[in-house]
């Protein structure tokens, strides 16, 4: 997802500078544009006619701009937040990158095996979790649900990086 961790830099880098462009990426059309765009990834991945790669990084990068134009108005102006859940994002997608995907050669055939059954068993299907860091994205007052199901959608792509053939 490397469009994904350059967005969530440069939004952390808009935020703690205080650029003017946190005015324009507040503004309702982030909202409209970034849920069309995330549902249409959703029934992609569901019916499996988008590559999960190149979904899951649209999805973030969209997930991400709905998040800040919807929830950075109903904050504080310098609430920390806005500044370090992209940072944690960014940490975490390249952490998964590097440490799971990137050693994936490393990973014994048992392990594959079941890796591929939990994938198989649909038990953790991504388009549901995309669907559920959608829903999370209602419920400001609990922030903590959103980073939570992020974390979940990394993990779930790190999953499919680590069964994809090389």
């Amino acid at each position: 997802m490397p469009f994904f961790v350059a967005l969530c830099l440069l939004l952390a880098i808009i935020v703690q500078t205080g650029s003017p462009l946190q005015a324009i990426l507040v503004s309702p059309i982030f909202i409209y544009v970034g849920l069309a765009i995330a549902i249409a990834i959703i029934i992609g991945i569901f019916f499996k006619r988008l590559p999960e790669k190149t979904g899951y990084d649209l999805f973030a990068c969209s997930a991400l701009f709905v998040w800040f134009a919807y929830w950075k108005p109903l904050f504080v102006t310098d609430s920390p937040i806005f500044f370090f859940f992209p940072v944690y994002f960014a940490l975490i997608v390249a952490f998964a990158d590097l440490f799971f995907i990137g050693q994936r050669h490393k990973i014994d055939q048992d392990s594959r095996q079941r890796m591929q059954t939990i994938v198989n068993s649909g038990v953790i299907q991504p388009w549901f979790v995309m669907a559920c860091v959608l829903v999370t994205l209602y419920f400001e007052n609990r922030f903590i649900q959103f980073p939570t199901f992020m974390t979940l959608l990394t993990i779930r792509y790190a999953l499919s990086g680590c069964l994809k053939s090389d």
